[in-house]
């Protein structure tokens, strides 16, 4: 699949990150994140299928689809050994990626995501999801489902955010979103894909996060080969949007850490 919103900024020439938003979002989420480290990295972010302005689909698509476009963009583009930077459906593309072409990729960055399959419950609460679009369509299942990505500090501080946040969501195609549910469901356990991983990896967590928990994340840094956990404070689920200063510096040191070799 050929994206056609992809975003670039940067020098071509320094070290390459590769941004994957998450479920019911475009990748504007990660404008905070694309304005920072732009200056010393080369900064790619695009809109997975079924989503953002990639909302005009069929709703049939799988999580293997998902990690061939990752894949068609790394050719496509040209980009070398790029980190993956990765939330939450994000993260399940790029743990999925790493299984299947490790070797393309040079390190990971996942936020509030985890490796392992969804449960019965868990896929049956996607089936609600997608029965309530169908029903009740996509604006009021968003009405729900997004504010409860966000911790309450946020919630208290910026719920007018929220609601913008809601709004553009909600001019997504409803079966492509639909796709999307369908794809999470289509996921494998990629556990096995972190313990093998030894590449510098850092898992990143919203400390107010109740859709991905510090310790669904912590049992992820354990098993990992060369990888620590960070809990970002006064974040739910969107940590990059909730804490956006505290999650670039504790990217930033990460970076500085394994990658400063590609910094001015």
């Amino acid at each position: 699949m050929e994206n056609t919103n992809i975003f670039k900024k940067g020098d071509k020439k320094n070290q390459s990150i590769i941004f994957i938003h998450g479920f019911a979002y475009d990748y504007s989420i990660w404008d905070a994140q694309i304005a920072f480290f732009s200056k010393d990295f080369y900064c790619i972010a695009y809109d997975v299928r079924g989503l953002g302005s990639l909302s005009d689909f069929d709703d049939q698509f799988s999580m293997e689809e998902y990690v061939d476009d990752l894949e068609d963009l790394i050719a496509s583009q040209n980009i070398k050994k790029p980190i993956l930077c990765a939330m939450s459906m994000g993260g399940y593309i790029a743990l999925r990626a790493i299984e299947r072409f490790g070797d393309k990729i040079g390190g990971l960055i996942l936020c509030d995501s985890v490796a392992f399959a969804d449960s019965d419950e868990a896929k049956l609460k996607r089936a609600t999801a997608i029965k309530s679009i169908k029903k009740s369509g996509l604006k009021s299942f968003l009405e729900d489902f997004i504010p409860r990505c966000y911790g309450s500090s946020y919630k208290k501080s910026s719920f007018e955010e929220i609601k913008k946040r809601i709004k553009k969501s909600a001019d997504f195609n409803p079966k492509g979103v639909i796709g999307a549910l369908f794809a999470m469901i289509s996921r494998t356990d990629t556990t096995g894909a972190i313990i093998k991983w030894k590449k510098p990896t850092l898992f990143v967590c919203g400390k107010e996060d109740a859709l991905t928990p510090p310790q669904k994340m912590n049992e992820l840094a354990k098993i990992s080969q060369n990888g620590k956990l960070e809990i970002i404070k006064d974040a739910g689920h969107m940590s990059m949007v909730e804490n956006p200063k505290e999650f670039n510096m504790v990217v930033e040191r990460f970076l500085r850490e394994y990658f400063s070799h590609t910094l001015v």
